[in-house]
């Protein structure tokens, strides 16, 4: 299909970032998104955070009238808190941006390049990596279908959720994408009703993908954009709370999307398999807790509770 008539570095861009208790990290995604040479907004959605972040991030940008941080009184989770940043934005293109994501500059003008050059592309997502440089497998994946998980745990990688072969160097078609950053135009987001709100935190990025795509759009990873995500500020104080939205999560993909779904015995061992997985990390997550506490990190730094 031929591209677009209007490139998009002439629209507006809504930048949503949902904040909870994300740290110092939130302030250096303010001060990097604004630094872009692009035409945008940016509105941070504070779930009810205690640390403080976004109400000196707002002061300390009160000039700025490209900046709006929206104060929830209640963690709405984080697809509720993007529909609703949504709803208040402007622009005709959606950047929803994890708040420990730094993007710089030419990468955000090439995912919007990406997102433009063709009609029939609802979705663009960017390969994640930390500090060294590593990709985050959940950046290029398959559906998360039953088949696949069973693919996983035997080892047959090729059969698998995650991609494992080598990142290309161009866009590429993909099932699925992080939800660290998505950008997709408005009337897409519209169209498929934003997020599903019956997700808390976690598997909601893949739910958003597979309904883009089931509108016959095309979800894209653009492999040449390499982004930094410290990954976990917001949730590392809290193990056992997200993970248990996790594994709601993949219970509720599951019973949406997997025909593996329809039949009831099938779908009552995947049932007890995602609770036995969570029942069997609650040591861990307990411990990871305890050492976060006050006097219980062995780094003598503070610990947070969940």
């Amino acid at each position: 299909m031929s591209p677009p008539s209007s490139p998009a570095a002439s629209r507006l861009l809504s930048v949503i970032v949902v904040a909870a208790d994300s740290g110092p990290a939130l302030r250096e995604c303010i001060r990097n998104v604004l630094d872009w040479p692009l035409r945008l907004e940016l509105l941070v959605l504070d779930n009810a955070s205690n640390d403080g972040v976004p109400q000196a991030a707002a002061r300390a940008w009160a000039h700025d009238p490209r900046l709006q941080v929206i104060y929830n009184r209640e963690n709405l989770g984080f697809g509720t808190a993007v529909n609703r940043g949504a709803a208040q934005s402007s622009g005709d293109v959606l950047l929803v941006l994890n708040p420990d994501c730094m993007l710089a500059a030419p990468g955000a003008t090439r995912l919007l390049e990406v997102l433009d050059s063709d009609t029939d592309i609802g979705l663009v997502g960017a390969v994640t990596c930390n500090a060294q440089g590593k990709p985050d497998p959940a950046s290029w994946r398959r559906d998360p279908l039953f088949r696949r998980a069973v693919a996983s745990m035997l080892g047959l990688a090729r059969a698998g959720v995650n991609i494992t072969r080598p990142l290309p160097d161009h866009p590429v078609d993909a099932e699925a994408v992080s939800g660290a950053l998505m950008l997709l135009p408005r009337r897409v987001f519209e169209r498929v009703g934003g997020f599903d709100p019956g997700y808390f935190l976690h598997c909601e990025d893949l739910d958003l993908c597979r309904r883009v795509r089931d509108t016959g759009l095309r979800v894209v990873l653009a492999a040449d954009v390499h982004v930094l995500h410290a990954k976990g500020g917001s949730s590392a104080h809290r193990p056992i709370f997200v993970s248990r939205h996790k594994h709601r999560g993949m219970w509720r993909w599951f019973r949406k999307f997997d025909p593996a779904a329809r039949n009831p015995l099938l779908a009552g061992l995947v049932w007890l398999g995602i609770w036995a997985h969570f029942a069997l990390q609650l040591p861990i997550l307990f411990a990871r807790k305890l050492l976060r506490r006050p006097g219980g990190n062995r780094h003598g730094e503070p610990g947070r509770g969940q």
